[in-house]
């Protein structure tokens, strides 16, 4: 299906959104997907929100998010438009950028972490975390008060084990912040057979929104493709399933998720697609294999498998 077919964004079924887990990727700007008019940030913008009624926001994981950026998602967008936000790495117990982080929060640090280059949440005073969720939540409030907003995407890394201390600081995020969140874990134990079901009910009762995966298996960061419903929202992310790249290290990003889903593979995921639509006020499908046009490429594919599924 070629990229001007689609003009105008729609749900794909009923409650269910699609999309790709971003649209300024340098290989998806050189794949063509974007006609050569659409030259600018705004531009491209408003032409996937053309083609997708969901998109996330992958560059608030390298940097907090802001403001002003948020003002322009909404108003380069339409009404219906939906963005999921990645919470920053420090929130999710990834290493940081120091001098990525807001000037107030530098200025907190004791010299023990000032002089690092990267650090951890537990390297920054307590002040200065209370100042990096009330940047989450005054930055994205913009696209909350429009309905734009779908979730805050915690991706967990396969160092964020289960134990007492990370479920409590699961239970503490709704109250960091007051928005739809979603929980994703790359290991870590939380989706092991034994541990399933505990994991699941501990979301569950803290109004999270599980995470569900499509990824290669057998690596100690892998997760089970395990489908679950554990608030309003539901969500499933396509990291596509190349074994050969997934713990690969000294690789982009595009690198490690070259993946494109041949139609088989996605239609394997239709009837659960649908049975979460059941569950949940809401399902978002995104596509992470984002390589050259491999993601929007498989969206679409799989809005119209949905479709067609739905007749």
């Amino acid at each position: 299906m070629e990229s001007g077919q689609h003009e105008t964004a729609t749900m794909s079924a009923g409650n269910i959104y699609y999309g790709t887990c971003g649209w300024t990727d340098r290989t998806l700007i050189e794949s063509g997907f974007y006609p050569a008019q659409a030259n600018s940030a705004a531009d491209r913008l408003n032409y996937y929100a053309r083609q997708f009624p969901l998109v996330e926001v992958d560059s608030t994981y390298y940097s907090p998010p802001s403001q002003r950026n948020a003002e322009l998602w909404a108003e380069r967008t339409p009404d219906n438009f939906v963005f999921n936000i990645k919470a920053y790495g420090a929130l999710t117990h990834h290493p940081v950028e120091v001098n990525r982080l807001p000037q107030d929060m530098r200025a907190l640090l004791p010299a023990s972490q000032a002089d690092k280059k990267r650090i951890y949440l537990d390297g920054i005073p307590p002040r200065g975390q209370e100042i990096l969720w009330n940047i989450h939540y005054e930055a994205l409030r913009p696209l909350a008060e429009l309905a734009k907003l779908g979730c805050v995407l915690f991706q967990f890394p396969p160092w964020f084990r289960k134990n007492r201390e990370t479920v409590t600081y699961l239970e503490q995020l709704k109250d960091k912040l007051p928005y739809t969140i979603a929980v994703e874990f790359r290991g870590g134990g939380w989706m092991d057979a034994e541990r399933q079901k505990s994991t699941l009910e501990i979301l569950k009762r803290n109004d999270l929104a599980y995470v569900v995966v499509d990824e290669p298996q057998g690596f100690k960061s892998s997760v089970p493709p395990v489908v679950a419903c554990t608030a309003p929202l539901a969500a499933i992310r396509f990291h596509g399933r190349n074994a050969a790249t997934w713990e690969k290290r000294g690789i982009s990003p595009a690198e490690r998720f070259k993946y494109l889903y041949s139609e088989d593979e996605l239609k394997e995921w239709v009837a659960s697609i649908y049975h979460l639509a059941q569950e949940a006020d809401q399902v978002h499908a995104l596509m992470n294999n984002c390589y050259a046009d491999y993601a929007v490429r498989n969206a679409r594919q799989l809005a119209d498998l949905l479709s067609r599924a739905q007749r």
